[in-house]
């Protein structure tokens, strides 16, 4: 019996959520992991010590987090990073000069630029596919390509990729997949059960859940590659502090209702934006005229509360809708109880030059929405009012 399927036997999501972790604390019973803030632990002798040593290498706060990301992907191992960018440089670790990417060309902007303008100059060379497009991807890879990088669904286009069949190519051409698991969150989509061999996520967003702590995972099954990515975490240094690692436990706790809750008001909101006249384009998984509808219905249990709109005005459109919300607060993140509107070519994804975001499909008039908790009624209203054409 595989880990995942040994840890996850006789629990749904929701009670796997709550549970999650590694338990009550055996020296006083407390449900809830201590905050162990210490930068350093006493020693028996030298090299004797209770499985800690120093707080960068390993902490208990930070391990309880650890095993409960792992729990939720149905992963065997789980390591946490200062950030979600963080986590992406430990994958991007595991090559060497030389060495190929294949990502799809559209994923947040974060990670493009961590790709092409740091390890570019290391020698280590990315090329931007639609990974919907497996004729594509399968043109791209080369023999030194060690790692395919996916998103989906994608930001901000919410793209849908074929999990299975992208792992299956890329393993028969040796490289590694690691799936940015941000937007649809394991309440939604266990990538490890589709071939993926690493799953990244940026802690910041769902899982946290309250848009009050940064931060960064990888989950995975093998041994080796959790050791390789263990010996970078320490090295390199990017790890969480005690007090962040403490608030993502907590917001997991949680998160099963939490996406419930966000699917459903993104579903009112989807069709709202639908059928109104001032939009163009309303990409929601959810949707049945999307085009990556059926493969999310398979491979997801839910369709998630990321929405991106084009407003038939183009850019000046976008920019009016984006200032003139007052429950959707015009700002960058997503993911929180909160809901977020942003403008992608001018916040989140202006690191990637304009030509690239065109080629990918990503227009500047494009708007991009994380519908929060709150109740979808007022949401569709403070969208209504924001799109009345006197506020042209």
């Amino acid at each position: 019996m595989s880990p995942r399927s040994a840890r996850t036997k006789g629990t749904r999501f929701g009670t796997t959520a709550v549970h999650c972790g590694p338990g009550p604390d055996p020296a006083t019973g407390a449900l809830w992991p201590p905050i162990v803030l210490s930068a350093t632990f006493a020693q028996e002798a030298p090299g004797k010590h209770k499985g800690f040593e120093y707080s960068r290498t390993r902490n208990p706060t930070r391990v309880a987090l650890e095993k409960a990301l792992a729990d939720l992907e149905g992963g065997a191992h789980g390591l946490a990073f200062a950030s979600g960018c963080a986590a992406a440089s430990a994958v991007v670790h595991l090559l060497s000069t030389g060495d190929h990417i294949v990502a799809g060309n559209d994923l947040y902007g974060g990670t493009y630029r961590l790709f092409t303008n740091v390890y570019a100059r290391f020698g280590i060379e990315t090329s931007y596919v639609d990974t919907t497009d497996l004729a594509a991807v399968k043109k791209a890879m080369r023999p030194k390509t060690r790692l395919v990088w996916v998103e989906t669904p994608s930001n901000p286009l919410l793209r849908i990729t074929d999990l299975r069949a992208i792992a299956a190519l890329s393993h028969e051409r040796g490289a590694l997949v690691a799936v940015d698991n941000t937007f649809a969150t394991p309440a939604l989509q266990r990538p490890l059960e589709h071939g993926a061999d690493l799953v990244v996520h940026s802690t910041t967003k769902y899982l946290g859940g309250h848009s009050d702590v940064v931060g960064g995972a990888i989950v995975l099954d093998d041994p080796k590659l959790r050791d390789d990515l263990a010996y970078l975490q320490n090295a390199v240094g990017g790890v969480p502090g005690v007090l962040d690692s403490y608030l993502v436990f907590r917001g997991l706790k949680t998160l099963a209702i939490r996406m419930e809750t966000h699917g459903r008001n993104a579903e009112r909101i989807a069709g709202f934006l639908g059928g109104h006249r001032a939009v163009e384009r309303v990409m929601w998984p959810g949707l049945r005229d999307h085009p990556g509808h059926g493969l999310a219905a398979r491979q997801m249990t839910g369709f998630g509360g990321m929405i991106s709109v084009v407003l038939r005005g183009g850019l000046e459109a976008g920019l009016r809708l984006v200032s003139g919300t007052k429950l959707f607060r015009c700002a960058e993140s997503l993911g929180g109880v909160e809901s977020l509107i942003e403008h992608p070519a001018s916040m989140t994804h202006a690191s990637i030059p304009k030509a690239e975001r065109e080629k990918a499909g990503l227009s500047d008039g494009l708007v991009r929405l994380s519908v929060g908790i709150e109740d979808p009624e007022d949401l569709v209203e403070d969208l209504r009012q924001a799109l009345r054409p006197d506020r042209a």
